[in-house]
């Protein structure tokens, strides 16, 4: 029983600590892409360089994003709590729910709540305000992450790559359609892993002394395929502004083609990059918070 609750002990300080970290990556995307000049410069170019080739995926990218509304929301929030109810856990279900509920929840109030100044790199926009963090993203990346929460371990890591895949397509469809800037939707990604780290201290509690954590359960090659991949795609977007931000006098509108395909493209793999490490994040501890037996 001792060595029991020193792991969940442990367990709870390694959530806390995600959550703070994740919480602070936010915080610190939040200042600099729109406090900063050259994080709006930034965000600008990418947003601009997405007319490259738009034409040839402007159908898919629509088909991606009107899939997304309230009615699928909660649809999907219905499977997901009946999975959890049929294997009989109804605390999964509740958290699960409430994962979802929160993360886009809290969204909505940041999306409202917080100001973009206008330092006058995007004239086109200046009216539509402060768009940080993706609704489309967080409604994704919720899901995405509920569902692992929610499956049975047999299936989850599929469950994983499948999820993780589609909720960063849908964080690029909000850049290939012009709806969001970059930031946006790596932001809407951070709110998700800060709630996904609340909803695993909110397991652990009503988790029962008894339940048998199997450390054969851990998904650990699948977790480091994940977090390495995204981590090198974070790092490959780091390269691509390194060189990007050289141009940074430059109007976006008056880039040429290669630095505003760099700013696209760059950006694109940082919002696939941080996907991949939050769902890397979950996957680490999801063994852990759903045990195989729950006592």
């Amino acid at each position: 029983m001792r060595v029991r609750a020193t792991a969940r002990g442990w367990t709870a300080v390694w959530l806390v600590v995600l959550a703070i970290v994740q919480a602070a990556a936010f915080l610190a995307v939040w200042r600099v892409a729109v406090h900063v000049e050259i994080g709006q410069w930034v965000d600008t170019v990418a947003l601009t360089g997405n007319r490259i080739g738009q034409d040839r995926i402007e159908d898919p990218v629509d088909r991606i994003l009107n899939a997304m509304s309230v009615v699928s929301l909660l649809a999907a929030t219905a499977v997901i709590g009946f999975i959890a109810l049929i294997r009989g856990r109804i605390a999964l279900a509740v958290t699960a729910t409430l994962l979802i509920a929160g993360a886009n929840a809290t969204t909505q109030v940041l999306k409202y709540g917080l100001t973009r100044p206008d330092f006058g790199i995007d004239p086109e926009r200046i009216y539509a305000g402060n768009s940080l963090p993706s609704g489309h993203a967080t409604v994704a990346a919720s899901v995405a992450v509920a569902l692992v929460l929610v499956l049975p371990r047999t299936v989850r890591v599929f469950g994983a790559f499948l999820g993780a895949g589609y909720a960063a397509i849908a964080g690029v469809a909000t850049l290939s359609a012009g709806w969001h800037r970059p930031s946006d939707a790596v932001a809407a990604f951070l709110v998700v892993g800060v709630w996904a780290a609340l909803a695993g201290l909110m397991l652990l509690i009503t988790q029962r002394e008894q339940a048998q954590v199997e450390s054969a359960d851990a998904h650990r090659v699948a977790a480091t395929v994940l977090g390495v991949g995204g981590l090198l795609a974070v790092v490959a977007c780091g390269v691509a502004l390194g060189w990007l931000v050289d141009l940074r006098g430059t109007a976006p509108s008056e880039l040429a083609r290669r630095p505003l395909l760099v700013g696209y493209a760059g950006t694109a793999a940082g919002i696939v990059g941080t996907m991949g490490v939050v769902m890397a994040l979950v996957l680490v501890a999801v063994h852990r918070l759903v045990p195989r037996v729950k006592g």
